[in-house]
């Protein structure tokens, strides 16, 4: 498919969520408007157009590429996503009660309450690194991939594919901000769905398979286990590790993320929001099951037509390249267009919501907009856009960033870091939960930041220290449990008139 085509095709989707924006926002592009949509979404908007989010372009590429790579991964994916499916049901239950209970704009506004405005800063602040880093990081993975297949071709270099990725980006989200992606995301999402489901179709009929035959291929494909029970010490894979990590996983990077629980949080209430939330449950089980499905039928048709794994410069093995491979340069232009409406689809639907949840994030946390007489002021629009762009420019830096760095390992590892961080914050909603009791607020931040510390240094010395362990996403249990203690450590007696107050939250 030729990147003229690819480029005309890309501009026209971004024409038409330009165009959704200017309808969304044309009534109302006030900041209640912006940060939960008036609180008016319609629950199965938001359950569908969630699956988007949650996704991203690096799911749509690399979960269906990890399919076949030579560690083994086979569908043990799928381990890791019911483990999120039970998060997801702890996060309905548990947390968004919560939230709807205090009636919050920010989810750390709980923290500010329980124990105290320097938690509650060091909260929102790890939110901010951590959604910045991690949603940078995706686009700036799926970035690299139009780079090679439509921008290197005439010769625009990657900064300004970047800087044109988020501008447009800005343009859509920058006045009706939630109310605007609660609609684009489900237009996304079913870009998103539809690619996946055709492509599993263009494949087929490439391999002149039908339904039945399709299930046969996959199952005997040599590419199909789910469950990994061998090896619990050093295995990453095994089940008990994923299904963990992926719950806990969850929790944190979910329910405690103000990115998803925004939208959450726009519904009219919590009956609502809940069937939101179970509904966004079973799509995205489904749906990650057909992305394994497509990953396997990639390699049976790559093995089938001589296709090898791609390489990158420096001659690694990169199987995130082997979709867009063969969808671009080994199937029909169909397929290629599909392809390129889904990896498009993903990538943005993730980063304007980011967008949007850090300049909510920032303007209620640090800027004590949910303080204000009447923040629909003019003055205090004009202080979001201002925010809004400043998140833009930071997003930008920071992939640049990543780029010149052209190291995988390094820019996995700067992300890794960040991923930790939310250990943090699953100790401070645990130790606000459960304790029941006050801490010395000023001394939050380092326990903070000494907890995701010290599960690194264990991390890397695991095999020595526990006998051979290995950790996977199960980490973040421990960085919890280590934040919590830390709490611990450093709470106050409390007064009978604060534990009421405590345990009334």
């Amino acid at each position: 498919m030729s990147p003229i085509t690819l480029l005309i095709f890309i501009l026209s989707y971004f024409f038409v969520l330009i165009l959704i924006s200017f309808i969304t926002s044309k009534k109302s592009s006030d900041n209640s408007t912006f940060f939960i949509a008036n609180r008016n979404s319609k629950w199965y908007l938001v359950a569908f157009g969630m699956i988007g989010t949650a996704l991203s372009g690096v799911t749509f590429i690399s979960v269906p590429g990890q399919v076949g790579a030579p560690a083994g991964n086979q569908f043990q994916y799928f381990q890791f996503v019911l483990g999120n499916a039970l998060g997801f049901i702890i996060v309905a239950t548990v947390l968004l009660p919560l939230y709807y209970r205090l009636n919050l704009t920010s989810i750390y506004g709980y923290i500010e309450k329980r124990l105290g405005i320097v938690s509650y800063k060091t909260a929102a602040a790890i939110f901010l690194m951590s959604r910045t880093i991690g949603s940078a990081f995706r686009l700036y993975l799926v970035v690299i991939v139009m780079q090679r297949f439509i921008f290197d071709a005439f010769g625009v270099p990657f900064w300004l594919t970047v800087l044109l990725s988020l501008a447009l980006i800005w343009l859509y989200t920058y006045k009706g901000g939630l109310k605007t992606i609660i609609i684009t995301d489900t237009l996304q999402t079913t870009f998103l769905v539809l690619s996946v489901l055709m492509t599993i179709y263009f494949i087929c009929s490439s391999l002149n398979l039908n339904v039945f035959d399709a299930f046969e291929t996959i199952k005997h494909s040599g590419y199909s286990q789910i469950f990994f029970f061998e090896n619990f010490l050093d295995n990453k894979f095994h089940v008990a590790k994923q299904i963990l990590g992926g719950m806990f996983v969850t929790i944190a990077m979910i329910g405690l993320d103000q990115d998803l629980m925004q939208k959450n949080l726009s519904c009219k209430n919590i009956k609502e929001a809940q069937k939101n939330m179970f509904t966004f449950t079973g799509i995205f089980v489904l749906i990650n099951l057909f992305f394994l499905s497509v990953g396997a039928l990639l390699y049976v048709y790559a093995n089938k037509n001589g296709i090898a794994i791609p390489v990158d410069d420096a001659g690694n093995i990169r199987t995130d390249f082997l979709f867009p491979e063969i969808a671009l340069n080994h199937l029909t232009l169909v397929p290629a267009i599909i392809f390129m409406l889904g990896l498009t689809a993903a990538t943005f639907a993730t980063t304007d919501s980011a967008l949007t949840a850090l300049t909510t994030s920032f303007c209620v946390d640090f800027l004590n907009f949910d303080k204000k007489d009447n923040i629909n002021d003019a003055k205090y629009i004009k202080i979001r856009h201002a925010v809004h762009v400043g998140f833009s420019v930071l997003m930008f830096l920071v992939v640049i960033l990543f780029n010149q760095v052209n190291n995988k390992a390094v820019v996995s590892a700067i992300f890794t870091v960040a991923s930790y961080t939310y250990g943090p914050l699953l100790g401070l909603y645990a130790f606000g939960l459960f304790a029941h009791k006050s801490v010395k607020d000023k001394w939050v931040p380092i326990i903070c930041l000494a907890a995701p510390a010290i599960c690194y240094v264990l991390n890397i010395n695991s095999k020595t220290i526990l006998g051979g362990y290995v950790f996977d996403n199960e980490l973040i249990v421990i960085n919890g449990l280590i934040t919590f203690l830390g709490l611990y450590l450093i709470s106050t007696k409390t007064t009978a008139e604060e534990k009421l107050y405590n345990r009334s939250l």
